[in-house]
């Protein structure tokens, strides 16, 4: 027996931000990992600028500023790999990094936590809506608006127990959150609403995570392909594809979710569901496009050019204020 066979393998350093959600996520895919390679798993956490900083979301660099550090810690070989919420990524892909897995994707609706159990409908006028997104923002007020309603959205940031504390504390009527996030860390039993896609349409990826390592680890680039879900994947590739093509930077009102349709048991068809719009709810374009499941990431990012297209044609260039370049 060699000496390399008698030697046990290092644990694998698993890099994560420091929020309770992303702890827990970590943790679900640390535990896969495990089970899937034998090996022991140890979770780094890794501070990032969009955890210390307090700026608006928007102003401090979009989602892309939860990426780069745990990114830089996977370049300099600090962590093997990371894990991501997918919506936190940008769409631009590295040459350094692989996204090596998508699991299987968790609910991806939006849900409202209000004050004694309210539903959306049920909020009253004028009613204190607080969310960091203006996507979210420009769904709600579009949502209010079209029934005859006002409500004020109200810009928060923070992790899920200070934006729900400030709903228990009076400040605000109701929060807006991601359904998988509460699932994940155990608190989808607080919900008092549950916001349809037709209402709300989710941001590009929400409710999927990514696992992602440095290209040149090949071999735990396919340990990891272990974990991937075709279906979550192809999803979130058309999605992501419209978010790009749109060239809507992650702080643009874009929402989009891609859903697999069945004729009985049989899967035969995707349809792709896009909207921008003004974060006042004033203007929406929203649209949809229905094509045969994508057998190829290549086939899933065409449908999301192709959507983009039909939006920009639409006029949603002119609702996403300042656009990436």
């Amino acid at each position: 027996m060699t000496e390399k066979a008698l030697r046990p393998e290092k644990a694998l350093r698993l890099g994560t931000r420091r929020s309770k959600l992303a702890r827990a996520q970590s943790a679900l895919v640390a535990d896969a990992v495990r089970e899937l390679s034998g090996r022991a798993v140890e979770l780094v956490e890794i501070t990032t600028y969009g955890d210390t900083s307090r700026g608006n979301l928007a102003q401090i660099g979009g989602t892309g500023v939860f990426a780069t550090a745990l990114r830089d810690a996977l370049l300099s070989g600090e962590v093997d790999l990371a894990v991501h919420s997918l919506k936190d990524l940008p769409t631009a892909q590295p040459d350094a990094l692989t996204l090596a897995a998508v699991p299987r994707r968790e609910d991806p609706r939006d849900v409202l936590i209000a004050r004694d159990g309210l539903t959306f409908a049920r909020l009253p006028s004028g009613a204190r809506v607080g969310t960091g997104s203006p996507r979210r923002a420009a769904q709600l007020n579009a949502y209010a608006r079209g029934h005859g309603r006002t409500i004020e959205t109200v810009p928060i940031r923070g992790n899920i127990d200070t934006r729900i504390g400030q709903v228990h504390g009076g400040e605000l009527d109701a929060v807006v959150l991601a359904a998988a996030g509460l699932q994940r860390i155990g608190r989808i039993d607080e919900v008092t609403d549950f916001l349809p896609v037709d209402t709300v349409l989710p941001a590009p990826g929400q409710g999927a995570l990514a696992v992602e390592c440095a290209a040149v680890n090949v071999d735990l680039a396919a340990l990891l392909s272990g974990l991937d879900d075709p279906h979550t994947r192809v999803a979130v590739t058309a999605e992501r594809s419209l978010l790009a093509a749109l060239e809507a930077g992650c702080s643009a009102p874009v929402g989009a979710l891609a859903d697999l349709l069945a004729d009985g048991q049989v899967v035969n068809e995707m349809r792709l569901r896009g909207v921008v719009g003004t974060t006042d709810g004033s203007t929406l374009v929203q649209l949809s496009i229905t094509g045969p499941v994508p057998t190829s990431l290549g086939d899933a990012i065409a449908l999301g050019r192709e959507l983009a297209s039909e939006m920009l044609a639409k006029g949603a260039a002119g609702l996403m204020g300042e656009r990436a370049h």
